[in-house]
């Protein structure tokens, strides 16, 4: 076993402070994806410092008719919120198609934002990972990449990102707050909050070293109908091979509004805009479909075990689009 120290905060200014004080160290509230991290010597923090009874667990309605998520809200509380099933329903059923219900009790909204890949190769500290260890090369490129990702990769690692609630939030244009250790407040798009691989691939967020995440702000409910589907190997406690989230807007024939964002494919919560304006104003028909598959695919890139992503996302998109028309009436 390797040796850490642990601190349990009663305030964000001591979580601050413990933070600066210790800088190889890692806040941890449900702790479902550290926990096993550190099982398996792949995260070696040698500090804890315990946020997991800060004042960050409530639920509000803003002023301008969004909702505001404290970061220790659990994906179990979220996703049983009445304000989220009624005007934010793909948000639930996102978070409802991750993970267990054990896991989802303890999960939090922070915690899910920034838990790590689930690449085989990242959780194996026997193999070369860029993400683990830089430099050492990226296994999964050359090796069994079934669930790695299409969109976003670079030579140095093709790690799908693994959050169904992230996607979900990313098409709803949720905005991230966050508090560094010098009392600096930010608020981070889905959009900045995380960073392609490139060259660096363990560096998987814009947070600093020490950085919360205090909450989570949704925007007023859009208009249309929204959906989510998840493509998985089995029915339960299994990650998306593709997963797609939408929400339309139709009047008269013609999509009015249009956002969509993508789990499985990318190494990170997928979203293309060029292809949601592809959508506007446009007279619904599959061919339109046809063609908003093909821009957000013409940079896909299979890598054997995983080239059968493009077929299957192309079919999905297609679905959840056309569900999304005839359940408007269309």
């Amino acid at each position: 076993m390797i040796a850490f120290d642990y601190l349990r905060a009663t305030s964000i200014d001591e979580a601050l402070l413990a933070a600066q004080q210790r800088r190889e160290g890692r806040f941890i509230a449900g702790g479902t994806n550290l926990l096993d991290l550190m099982k398996l010597g792949v995260e070696r923090p040698r500090h804890l410092v315990d946020i997991g009874r800060l004042a960050l667990k409530a639920i509000d309605q803003t002023s301008d008719g969004g909702l505001h998520i404290g970061a220790l809200v659990t994906n179990a509380e979220l996703a049983a919120h009445p304000q989220v099933r009624a005007h934010y329903p793909m948000l639930s059923r996102a978070i409802l198609a991750g993970a267990s219900a054990q896991l989802r009790n303890k999960a939090t909204t922070g915690g899910n934002l920034l838990q790590r890949t689930r690449c085989f190769y990242f959780y194996d500290p026997a193999v070369p990972c860029n993400k683990r260890q830089p430099g050492s090369g990226c296994s999964a490129i050359s090796g069994f990449n079934r669930i790695m990702a299409i969109l976003g990769t670079s030579p140095d690692c093709i790690a799908s990102h693994p959050s169904d609630m992230a996607v979900a939030m990313r098409a709803l244009g949720a905005e991230v707050e966050t508090i560094a250790a010098n009392g600096t407040r930010r608020t981070l798009t889905l959009d900045t909050l995380y960073r392609l691989p490139g060259d660096t691939p363990h560096i998987e967020n814009d947070l600093e070293p020490g950085e919360l995440i205090t909450g989570v702000k949704l925007p007023p409910a859009p208009k249309g109908r929204q959906t989510y589907r998840k493509v998985r190997d089995r029915a339960s406690y299994a990650f998306a091979l593709v997963s797609v989230a939408g929400v339309l807007a139709v009047a008269n024939g013609r999509i009015k509004h249009a956002a969509l964002a993508f789990g499985g494919i990318g190494t990170m919560p997928w979203r293309n805009r060029e292809a949601e304006s592809m959508l506007l104003d446009s007279t619904v028909d599959t061919d339109l479909f046809e063609r908003v598959a093909d821009k957000i695919l013409a940079d896909a890139r299979g890598y054997g075990t995983n080239d059968f992503k493009i077929p299957l996302f192309r079919r999905t998109l297609i679905a959840c689009l056309s569900e999304l028309v005839r359940e408007d009436g269309q």
